[in-house]
């Protein structure tokens, strides 16, 4: 029996998908932070971001525009709470 998470969540991919269009928040390992819209993934979690603006504390540091992202070198992805 399976049991839904969150807003009909099951497996964690589930939740990037749900974010996909949508704002995220990306945590580096590296201590970049990047806040863009999610437009794809895939199975290493490698993703592509538009929009992407470069934070720290808060503020921006750079706005990047369309960016790729590999999986190992992401900690987290959040949705931002941010409508776009």
């Amino acid at each position: 029996m399976k049991e839904l998470m969150a807003n009909g969540i099951e497996r964690p991919l589930d939740l990037l998908n749900a974010s996909r269009g949508k704002e995220v928040i990306v945590q580096l390992k590296n201590d970049k932070q990047f806040v863009g819209t999610l437009r794809a993934f895939d199975i290493h979690i490698n993703v592509v971001l538009d929009n992407t603006k470069e934070m720290q504390n808060g503020s921006i540091v750079k706005n990047l525009g369309l960016v790729f992202l590999r999986g190992d070198t992401i900690i987290y992805i959040s949705p931002s709470g941010a409508s776009s």
